[in-house]
């Protein structure tokens, strides 16, 4: 068990770019009293293909 302990101040994000999601990831801005993660690996180490990172698709403004 980790217990992380966060003392927040005041944060202002203007604009934020995302260029590649990993296959696990968690973003966050902002304030939340709990996360809980889990994982399960049931596929054999042979079946996984482990390719570079797909970056996403360019928005339009």
């Amino acid at each position: 068990m980790v217990i992380l302990q966060v003392i927040n101040r005041e944060v202002s994000v203007a604009s934020v770019t995302i260029t590649g999601v990993a296959s696990s990831a968690v973003f966050q801005i902002g304030d939340t009293q709990e996360i809980n993660l889990s994982s399960i690996f049931d596929t054999p180490p042979e079946s996984l293909i482990i390719g570079p990172l797909v970056p996403l698709a360019p928005t339009s403004r």
